[in-house]
């Protein structure tokens, strides 16, 4: 499911109307939605350095655990717009062609090392980095994998260098890898852990193989979520074939390229089109005419109109607690474990998709994030209170801004706490039960298959 998000959020994720600015804004906000400077946001070519909020905290504070949930990095199509030439891009590593990264040809080098590495299932087939001179559908760029190592760069400098998160003789326990079985998400995620701890030991590594996009592992069976993605596509749908703007976008675009209207819908241009637009790479011509940017504009204006609108219907949101409760759960049960004392799995990596990242931000409340751009970061951080050491709270991040007091769970503490951040007993409880409050149920067996009054 596709779906874009709308309110008028600053680069950092915050909406501009939220209690208090935590950081200066990247680029400079248009005065109203522009689907050109979204589409900008989404493709998150890497330029300036970042600044980012990880890691803060009052200095009596200690770090214990971090949870990285990441989108893959940019990547080539995966649909193409029939009887039009494919954008032409290399997916190839060349450190010397922008964009570029300090580590980029000492992480080629150590991928060609990476035979050691255990590797669950399929993954142990997949390459360890992008290495086609035309890229082949659904690829890691270069872009993609600068994207991550920037990522890695710096969480390194955060959690390594200034808290000591891991010891430099770290040991395989104290990581858990994860990720769908792409070739994309396995290789932003080796690197975003070549920059985070680089020349790492292969032998120290496993990465877990994750069949489903949901992460929802062995707890899949959900009839209930299913019901609600269904009547969220019904929604998505009505809402098309309402948009006359977008339907003659559509025809005057399927004339151009001499194809039935239906059979370009059906081919989802707006991927195709992104790549071109990221990769600064001139819209397709046909004899017939060109695509261009008004068409480009038409259809990123109703995927926003789409996010406005899924915000009021609900319906995604309740899929999105179905969908997400699994991996939510495993997320709130490390944590735990790390608070009890135990020293395994303080930093875990999952790497997704925005079909991934987008229902837990929905599922969080953390209704102002924008919808997942390439290699977004989700965190989570587990900080133990040095003045009570029993007490431990949580911070999460949303590509590098502070969403801890925007989720539903724990959008009123700050009223009442001088901490910058939330008690982790509320997150247990929001996942264990609060999650269920709306669907009448008591677990996520019972939600699942509960019907709505």
């Amino acid at each position: 499911v596709h779906l874009i998000p709308v309110n008028p959020i600053r680069e950092d994720g915050l909406n501009p109307k939220s209690r208090k600015r935590i950081m200066p804004g990247l680029l400079t906000e248009p005065p109203a939605i522009d689907p050109v400077y979204e589409a900008r946001v989404y493709c998150n070519i890497p330029t300036i350095a970042e600044r980012s909020m990880e890691g803060h905290a009052p200095h009596y504070f200690k770090l214990v655990s971090v949870q990285v949930l990441i989108r893959h990095g940019d990547r080539y199509p995966l649909y193409a717009i029939p009887k039009t030439k494919r954008p032409d891009i290399d997916c190839m590593l060349l450190p010397s062609r922008k964009p570029s990264h300090p580590q980029l040809e000492a992480f080629i080098k150590h991928m060609s090392k990476g035979s050691a590495a255990q590797m669950d299932g399929s993954l142990s087939s997949l390459p360890r980095y992008p290495s086609h001179s035309l890229c082949e559908m659904g690829e890691l760029t270069q872009t993609g994998v600068v994207q991550h190592l920037r990522n890695g760069q710096l969480l390194r400098d955060i959690y390594i260098n200034k808290h000591k998160l891991l010891p430099s003789d770290w040991t395989a326990k104290q990581l858990y890898l994860e990720t769908t079985g792409k070739s994309r998400t396995l290789q932003s995620a080796l690197a975003l852990l070549y920059a985070f701890l680089p020349d790492f030991d292969w032998k120290k590594i496993t990465m877990r193989h994750q069949w489903s996009t949901i992460f929802c592992s062995g707890s899949c069976d959900c009839p209930m979520r299913n019901h609600y993605l269904e009547e969220e596509q019904r929604r998505q749908y009505s809402l098309r074939v309402k948009n006359n703007d977008l339907e003659k976008i559509y025809v005057d675009m399927a004339k151009i390229v001499g194809i039935p209207t239906r059979q370009l819908r059906a081919s989802n241009p707006i991927d195709s089109l992104l790549c071109y637009f990221c990769h600064n790479v001139s819209f397709p011509c046909t004899k017939s005419g060109c695509i261009g940017m008004e068409h480009f504009k038409v259809i990123k204006r109703h995927q926003l109109e789409d996010e406005r609108e899924r915000q009021e219907k609900k319906l995604y949101f309740l899929y999105a607690l179905l969908a997400t409760h699994p991996v939510l759960n495993q997320t709130v049960n490390r944590l735990q474990r790390v608070a009890e004392g135990k020293k395994e799995e303080v930093f875990v990596l999952y790497s997704a998709h925005d079909v991934t990242l987008s229902p837990v931000l929905s599922a969080l409340g953390i209704t102002e994030a924008r919808f997942p751009r390439f290699a977004a970061r989700l965190v989570f951080e587990l900080w133990q209170d040095g003045k009570r050491p029993k007490e431990h709270f949580i911070r999460i991040l949303y590509n590098g801004a502070d969403v801890t007091f925007h989720t539903s769970f724990c959008k009123d503490y700050y009223k009442r706490s001088s901490k910058p951040m939330c008690p982790l007993e509320k997150f247990v409880t929001f996942v264990k039960r609060d999650m269920f409050l709306v669907f009448n149920s008591t677990s996520y067996y019972d939600a699942c298959r509960r019907r709505p009054l």
